[in-house]
């Protein structure tokens, strides 16, 4: 977080669903002062590359390429000088419509989560900065009570602590945060005492609050926000499950994003359909949520969304309307105000930021 602060300018990273316009991973200067940008490169011939995630040198980056049949990850190499992204690899992840990937803090490890398959697989980091053949796939099985939804199990998201042991899987299938512990020495996972949600809740993505006493998890389904004491064992207990719409809200809604301010005062997430921005207060001594507002998103289906490391911006990618709308945030209230400011692209999915060296 040190070298994200001395800075204002990074490179946003983008990952897309290439169903329509849209060529691949997009690259852009993107000034957290001022909230301007500029286009940089685009890494193309790759197929729905949604999710991103990067290497802890911030040299490397990884994407799923979410396919029905044949899920893939990709492996890039990181030019900061240039924004330039290069292909090193592709490999398999392991299972169909791979959604959300992570890499361990040593940088060995890629975890990648298929919800098309139900399955979390690990892959080596080789030398190159590539990625090798899954080690592992884990499948998960069973159902939920939502017979469209829930049908068989979905992973949708890996989570790793901070102590790089922890390993949280919200399936949204099965209504589970499943837990494991990661070796990061051989790449093995060792499954732990899972942590059971509400029937049909449907939990998609996680978030550790920066003091790492508290754990979060958006409810896709039924539109909440469960709070967790995350123990010292590893263990996850209930605090408090909050909506994440207005009480008189009739319309048809699914939650997606979930992230907290860097000063760990707020706790933020999305709604698709709804189309919006939930914001709450967490109270710092017990982790419980206070609702604060509900912001328009600027746009249809925000699939994702990203709080600058300064805690000044916020951008939210609207899936459905090929745009990336930037908003202030009041730091005191937690409160968003539109910039005026918006990227336009097709389909956009991920939000990830680099600090430009």
């Amino acid at each position: 977080m040190s070298n994200a602060q001395k800075t204002d300018d990074y490179h946003l990273l983008v990952g897309t669903y290439t169903q329509k316009e849209s060529e691949g991973i997009y690259v852009y200067h993107f000034n957290t002062k001022t909230g301007e940008f500029s286009r940089e490169s685009v890494a193309k011939g790759l197929k729905n590359p949604s999710f991103l995630a990067i290497s802890p040198d911030q040299k490397k980056v990884y994407s799923v390429g979410e396919m029905d049949n044949g899920g893939a990850v990709y492996a890039f190499s990181f030019d900061n000088a240039s924004g330039k992204l290069e292909k090193l690899s592709t490999e398999s992840s392991g299972g169909a419509g791979p959604c959300h990937i992570a890499v361990d803090k040593t940088g060995k490890w890629v975890m990648v989560g298929n919800y098309g398959g139900g399955s979390l697989s690990i892959l080596p980091v080789l030398p190159t900065g590539g990625v090798g053949a899954p080690l592992k796939t884990i499948q998960h099985e069973g159902s939920g009570p939502n017979k469209q939804r829930q049908e068989k199990a979905h992973v949708h998201s890996i989570n790793i602590a901070d102590n790089n042991l922890d390993v949280y899987v919200p399936d949204l299938g099965i209504d589970e945060v499943t837990h494991y512990q990661l070796d990061s020495k051989n790449g093995t996972l060792k499954e732990a005492k899972p942590t059971r949600t509400s029937p049909g809740a449907g939990p998609r993505h996680f978030t550790f609050h920066p003091s790492q006493k508290f754990a979060y998890v958006i409810n896709e389904l039924d539109m909440t926000v469960t709070a967790y004491n995350y123990n010292k064992d590893g263990s996850l207990s209930d605090i408090q499950t909050i909506s994440t719409v207005p009480a008189d809200f009739k319309g048809t809604n699914i939650c997606a994003d979930i992230h907290i301010s860097p000063d760990g005062k707020f706790l933020y997430g999305s709604n698709r359909g709804h189309d919006s921005i939930v914001c709450y207060s967490i109270d710092s001594s017990t982790g419980k949520l206070t609702l604060v507002e509900i912001t328009p998103s600027g746009g249809k289906h925000p699939r994702n969304f990203a709080i600058d490391p300064s805690g000044r911006l916020v951008l939210v990618a609207n899936r459905d309307t090929d745009n990336i709308v930037i908003f202030n945030r009041n730091a005191q209230t937690g409160k968003l105000t539109p910039t005026g400011k918006e990227i336009s692209l097709s389909m956009p999915v991920c939000l990830k930021l680099i600090p430009k060296k």
